[in-house]
């Protein structure tokens, strides 16, 4: 009989593509994904540990596992996999730990996996589908335990991403977003020794793949201030109708004495002087964000100049994060450690600002066409479909009839909640 897997994903988006990359190894030689009521003979999780928690969910996981099928063999991967190798090895029933994803691989092989994926072929389970394109992260924040579990930058070869692209489309996914550790850095370790003109970079990727037959759109995911360049910028202006105009642009804070110590690489200046240039360039594009509040030291007017730079960027969302110290990174011991009362009161602050300014970029977008992606029925609409602009903006379509996984037009026509309420062109008026 054939064996049965169950796999379980903690964290990031390249977590979820070398799950589903493991996935499909497997099923090469013959496993299927295990019912819900079918205990598993092998359990893959993929772990994170970006926090504490990332962590504490990681154990709790893998004893939850093993607790509910004692004879389920457990491999566990990913980052907390990788700082901790023996604190995972000694959890109930695992058997292997993956300690770099490199190895990936080799751990197929030992499974018996002889024609090893150079790429998936579809991602179960997701209308969108994320495709790896590097690993790896050269850059030092203080509060981040990411580089020191995946130090080694790499960039998979343009030809592998392009055919995984082709795959993905002929499978009936519309949209697929090109992730990294580190995305901005894709090959940049490949370009040593080559003349400037012969560079590869992400905007020669993203110019390669928009190419690529098919009803489909781009969308670059988290991307820091100084890699969004003129020729990436360029290559999105020269494609509108390939690459989706939105950027999520990483900030996590608008004060420079706070984003000096978080050890970033440029002011706030250039953050809001790219941002601008972005917005200049492409149709009215959404620009998203990552921000952390309450760093240590961060006082008053630290925070009211992250506000600041939140609505001079326009951002049509914000992730918002406190900070949480993480064991490891210079950031955890500094001093001056802001309460968690007055961290809740700037995050709730922050919220309030984040929402009038997404919706004011939402409102702006009202009577022109959007591009949406359809995920499913409506639970807003009493009768409708819910979708995904092209601007990243969640989109709400008073109809009937549409299909999952599909590209449709929209006219927006309000807002409400944080989405945007929109009929087909045909019925607008």
């Amino acid at each position: 009989m054939p064996a049965s897997l169950k796999t379980i994903t903690l964290g990031c988006k390249v977590n979820q593509y070398e799950t589903e990359l493991v996935r499909e190894g497997l099923r090469r030689i013959g496993y299927h994904d295990a019912a819900d009521d079918e205990a598993p003979d092998l359990c893959v999780v993929n772990t994170c540990t970006v926090t504490a928690e990332g962590d504490s969910k990681s154990r709790h996981v893998i004893r939850k596992l093993a607790r509910d099928n004692p004879q389920t063999r457990i491999v566990v991967m990913g980052c907390y996999a990788t700082r901790a190798p023996e604190e995972v090895a000694s959890l109930p029933n695992v058997s292997e730990v993956v300690t770099d994803k490199r190895e990936i691989p080799d751990l197929l092989g030992r499974f018996g996996v002889v024609d090893i994926p150079t790429g998936i072929s579809r991602f179960t389970g997701r209308k969108r589908a994320y495709v790896k394109v590097q690993d790896g992260c050269l850059l030092r924040c203080s509060y981040c335990i990411i580089p020191y579990v995946r130090p080694n930058v790499f960039s998979r070869p343009l030809e592998h991403i392009r055919d995984e692209v082709a795959r993905l489309v002929d499978n009936g996914h519309r949209e697929i977003i090109l992730t990294g550790v580190h995305l901005g850095h894709y090959g940049v370790e490949l370009n040593h020794n080559r003349p400037r003109e012969e560079w590869l970079r992400l905007a020669t990727l993203v110019r390669t793949l928009c190419k690529v037959p098919g009803e489909f759109r781009i969308r670059l995911s988290s991307i820091e201030a100084t890699e969004v360049t003129r020729d990436l910028i360029g290559v999105m202006a020269e494609n509108p109708g390939k690459i989706a105009p939105h950027l999520h642009i990483c900030l996590q804070s608008g004060s420079d004495a706070v984003l000096r110590r978080m050890k970033r690489r440029w002011g706030s200046k250039l953050f809001v002087d790219r941002c601008r240039l972005v917005r200049e360039s492409l149709d009215q594009p959404g620009l998203s964000t990552d921000v952390i509040v309450g760093f240590p030291g961060e006082t008053e007017d630290d925070f009211a100049a992250t506000c600041q730079v939140v609505r001079d960027c326009g951002f049509s969302k914000i992730h918002i994060f406190p900070f949480s110290a993480r064991k490891g990174t210079p950031a955890y011991d500094m001093p001056d450690k802001v309460s968690h009362e007055v961290k809740q009161e700037r995050l709730d602050h922050l919220e309030t600002v984040a929402a009038e300014v997404r919706d004011d970029y939402y409102r702006s977008l009202l009577g022109r066409q959007l591009q949406v992606m359809i995920e499913g029925q409506s639970e807003y609409l009493p009768h409708g479909f819910a979708g995904t602009s092209c601007r990243y903006a969640p989109v709400e379509i008073e109809a009937e009839g549409l299909q999952p996984s599909t590209l449709v037009d929209a006219i927006g026509h309000d807002v409400r909640d944080g989405r945007i309420i929109a009929r087909l062109p045909a019925d607008a008026s």
